[in-house]
Order: structure tokens, then sequence, then C-alpha cells
């Protein structure tokens, strides 16, 4: 099994039977009540991540690692990271119980609201977590949002995500945050870099996403990814690749609704297929899921 692989199924809350006491599902991040065991398991995390991410990850989350309060020593405090990120790019941590309705991640990503789980995975629990915790949001996500190309997509991504229901292409768009946000590569000088959250937050991803020989590694096209599933609990067999970061400002201007229904008149691809019109930057050898 590989490390914990976050959900975009958003409306999956954090136990069936949780009833949040306020409507935007915040809650206390409770900073002072983690306990040193906690502590131990971010520090575990933390630095093998930041040892084996050195010459993978994208120039973007190198600096936002530099510029804010994330480091070996303890779990990061929710409102010293927004004290940072509020007058760099306006967006701020919020803390919550887990995986939230829909409507309620929609709405903090449009206010520029970071909804991330302030749990953390158990010790026996390193390499796998069905339900992303505050190493994957914070490590993962955080340091991207000092981008502002990135910082103003995902404010996008949250905005357009009520139009998407209305539409009925909310499928559609969270394949977009999945290949983007959570698990997208980037050509920086030298080769592919990671910036998406579940690679960079992954240690035997952030291996897998560059270095196996069984992936495709195909050119980014938003249509494309629209029709595209993807593998929710293994690796994926698919990585789309921008050019920049820049690229996904491109996106935050654009109107989806043409692009939902040119993808939804055309057939789903499985997460390992190639099409004819890719731009195949390496064409995998579908190893790891045929097991060999």
């Amino acid at each position: 099994m590989h490390d914990a692989t976050p959900h975009v199924r958003h409306g999956l809350a954090a136990g069936a039977d949780f009833h949040p006491d306020r409507p935007d599902w915040t809650i206390d991040q409770g900073w002072e009540n983690y306990t040193a065991e906690e502590h131990a398991t971010w520090k575990t995390l933390f630095e093998r991540q930041t040892a084996l991410l050195q010459g993978r990850a994208c120039a973007a989350f190198v600096d936002g690692m530099r510029h804010l309060p994330i480091a070996a020593d303890a779990i990061p405090d929710f409102r010293r990271l927004s004290e940072v990120l509020l007058p760099r790019t306006g967006w701020q941590i919020v803390a919550v119980p887990g995986l939230v309705p829909d409507e309620v991640f929609f709405d903090h990503l449009a206010n520029r609201r970071f909804p991330a789980g302030r749990f953390i995975r158990r010790p026996q629990e390193l390499d796998y977590l069905e339900e992303p915790d505050v190493f994957h949001d914070v490590f993962g996500h955080v340091p991207l949002l000092l981008n502002p190309a990135m910082a103003d997509f995902i404010q996008a991504y949250g905005q357009g995500g009520l139009r998407s229901r209305e539409l009925g292409a909310l499928d559609q768009l969270a394949r977009v945050y999945w290949y983007t946000v959570e698990f997208g590569l980037v050509r920086e000088a030298g080769g592919l870099r990671i910036y998406g959250a579940g690679i960079a937050s992954s240690y035997t991803e952030s291996v897998f996403a560059l270095d196996s020989p069984s992936p495709h590694r195909v050119g980014f096209d938003l249509a494309r990814v629209m029709r595209t599933r993807y593998c929710i609990d293994d690796f994926q067999e698919s990585y789309f690749v921008i050019d920049s970061l820049d690229q996904l400002l491109e996106l935050a201007s654009v109107d989806f609704a043409p692009v939902y229904a040119a993808a939804a008149a055309q057939p789903e691809c499985a997460p390992g297929e190639l099409l004819p019109q890719d731009q195949v930057l390496s064409r995998g050898t579908g190893s790891h899921r045929h097991g060999s």
C-alpha cells in the first residue's frame, strides 16, 4: 500500500454522525493539545519527505517552505501560517474535522480559506491513510498558497465549484483538481518537478511519479483531463504535465461551461489510457497496474 491518498470527494464528511457546531464546519485547531507523540510523528514525516524532495519539488514549493513557519520540530500552528499567508496572497488556514460537504469546501476556497484537517495519522499509518491529515494538508498544500498563480487558481476552483454542481459537472471539475492541485507535475529547468500535494506529501508516490517507468506522463489539456478518471487508492496511471504554474493562472480565467459540454460529448478515458492527440512526454509500461 502506498502513502496517504487525498480524496476529491469533498462531500464525504469525517464521520457520518458528525454534526459541526459551526455552519462552515470550522473547528479550533487546539494546537496546544497535540501530544509529544503526535509532534514526533510530524517530525518523522517531515524529515524523510524534505530529504526526498530535494531536486524533485518545484521551485515554488521550495520557496514556500522557506518562507512559512513549517519545520520539523512541531506540527505547524495554523494561526502562524495565516499570519504569513494573509499579507502575501490573502489566504488563511482554517481547521476542519476532516472531509467536508462540497458546498462548504467550495465556499472556503472561494474566500481564500484553506480547510485543513487538524488530526495527524498514527505512527503505524505513516505510509497509508484514507483521509487527508494535517501532514498532507499543510506540508503538501500550504507552501504553494504563497505562489500567486496557485493562490488564484485554487480560489477560482472554489468559485467554479457550485456552478459545476448546477451544470452537473462536478465529477469533471474534480478531475481538474485531482490532476493539478493534487497530482500535477510541472516542467522546470532540468526536467519534471512535483507541485501536486498528493505527490509532495507521499514518500512512495514522490518516487513513483518521477522515476517509475509504469505511468504515462502527458501534456496537460483541460478537456482531456475532464474526461479522465483517476485512481483513488493506488498510484496514478497517468500524470498530466503543465509548462509552468502560470498555466494554472490562465485556467482561472477560462469559462469552463463549454469545456464541460465538449468533454461530456466524448467518452470517458480510463486512468491509463492514451489518446492519439495526446502530447506524450513518456509512455508508461503499465507494469505497476499489471503487477510486473
